[in-house]
C-alpha cells in the first residue's frame, strides 16, 4: 500500500487552510535533474572523477600498457558513477518533498526530506527578488528579506532552497523551477498588488461623557 507522508496537509504544500481572501496563484517543484546540476554540482563531481581516471591512466602508462593502465584506473570511473548516482537520488528526493506556493499574499515553501519545514514569506517582508535564468527556461528566484522585519533563516537548515553563498543574510529561493520567467511575473504582480493595498487598523476611541451645559 502506498503511503503519502503529506496526506495530512489540508492544502498541498501548506500546513493550514488558506485564510479568507487568500488564493493560490501558482504551485510547483524544482526540476530534480537541474537541482542536481546546480545545487549538488553534478558535472563538477563527474569531471573530478574523470580527471582522476585520466591522471591515473597517463601516469600508469609509463610502466604499463595503455590498456592495463586504463583498466586499473577504471576504478575511479566506477566510484564516480556511484557518487553521481547518489547525488541524483538526493536531488530526486529533495525535489519530490518540495512544494513552492505563491498566493496573492505570500510565498510558502514546504522543504526538507528528513526534516520538513514550511517557510511563510509575506510579501510585505520581501524587500527584493532576483531571477537567475538558464537557457532551458529553468531558473531560481531568490527572495531578499527585509532585515528589519525580524525574519531570519538558517542557511544550513534551508539549503538547497537558498541563494548560493548568501550566508550572512540568507535569501530563501525557489530553486530550479521550470518556466521561471513566467513564475517570476506572477510573483512580481502579486507582490506589487499586495504591497499597494493599504493596511488599516481600527482603534476604538472611548466615548466622552456628555458635559452638562453651563
Amino acid at each position: 500500500m502506498s503511503h503519502d507522508d503529506f496526506q495530512t496537509e489540508p492544502v498541498r504544500g501548506l500546513p493550514q487552510n488558506l485564510p479568507e481572501g487568500e488564493e493560490i496563484l501558482w504551485q510547483g517543484q524544482p526540476s530534480w535533474f537541474v537541482l542536481a546540476i546546480e545545487a549538488l554540482s553534478l558535472w563538477w563531481v563527474a569531471g573530478y572523477f574523470v580527471f582522476l581516471f585520466a591522471w591515473r591512466t597517463i601516469g600508469g602508462a609509463a610502466t604499463e600498457t595503455w590498456v592495463q593502465s586504463a583498466t586499473a584506473a577504471s576504478f575511479f570511473l566506477v566510484l564516480g558513477a556511484i557518487v553521481c548516482g547518489l547525488l541524483l537520488l538526493v536531488a530526486l528526493i529533495q525535489a519530490k518533498a518540495t512544494v513552492y506556493t505563491i498566493t496573492n499574499r505570500r510565498v510558502a515553501m514546504r522543504i526538507g526530506a528528513a526534516l520538513t519545514l514550511t517557510l511563510n514569506l509575506p510579501f510585505k517582508q520581501v524587500q527584493n527578488a532576483n531571477l537567475a535564468l538558464r537557457k532551458s527556461g529553468h531558473g531560481s528566484i531568490a527572495l531578499e528579506m527585509n532585515p528589519e522585519g525580524g525574519v531570519w533563516f538558517s542557511y544550513i537548515m534551508t539549503w538547497p532552497h537558498v541563494r548560493p553563498w548568501k550566508m550572512k543574510h540568507t535569501q530563501p529561493a525557489l530553486r530550479c523551477i521550470p518556466d521561471a520567467k513566467r513564475v517570476a511575473g506572477i510573483l512580481s504582480e502579486a507582490a506589487q498588488t499586495a504591497v499597494s493595498v493599504p493596511h488599516i487598523e481600527i482603534t476604538r476611541v472611548p466615548e466622552m461623557a456628555a458635559q452638562p451645559a453651563e
